[in-house]
């Protein structure tokens, strides 16, 4: 019988969910919050996932141009994803209404994510960091 390691156990886990979004929390009815840590920093040493900001990491791939590892989806996508599973309400930046409405021809960077309440999170990638607006 082969011997499972906590490390196989999360990566297969993470192959295995439709989910591209993770927090150590997923992983707790594994083992100790030490444990799974060390997993995670495993598997993106193995460029298996990235880490795009403190306890939020993503699945990934390698790049068919460059040597890069890249996540499996654009940033902003990532940060919606994270912030919905952090329980915080996303909605449409005053920008991007002002462009479904048909006010402004300027299209949307998405890098701005609106959200109703305060998130101090921060989520970044080669570069790019996520700003938030706040809507009351």
């Amino acid at each position: 019988m082969a011997v499972k390691t906590l490390k196989s156990k999360v990566s297969y886990r993470i192959k295995r969910s439709k989910s591209d979004v993770f927090t150590p929390r997923d992983f707790f009815d594994l083992s100790d919050r030490d444990q799974i840590g060390r997993a995670l920093r495993a598997l993106v040493a193995e460029q298996r996932l990235v880490r795009f900001g403190q306890g939020l990491y993503a699945k990934a791939k390698a790049s068919k141009y460059t040597d890069k590892v890249l996540p499996v989806r654009p940033l902003t996508d990532l940060a919606v994803e994270a912030l919905q599973k952090l329980n915080v309400k996303v909605v449409d930046s005053k920008e991007q209404t002002q462009y479904n409405q048909n006010q402004t021809t300027q299209v949307p960077t998405g890098r701005v994510i609106a959200v109703q309440g305060r998130v101090t999170r921060r989520m970044s990638l080669n570069g790019t960091t996520i700003k938030y607006q706040r809507v009351r």
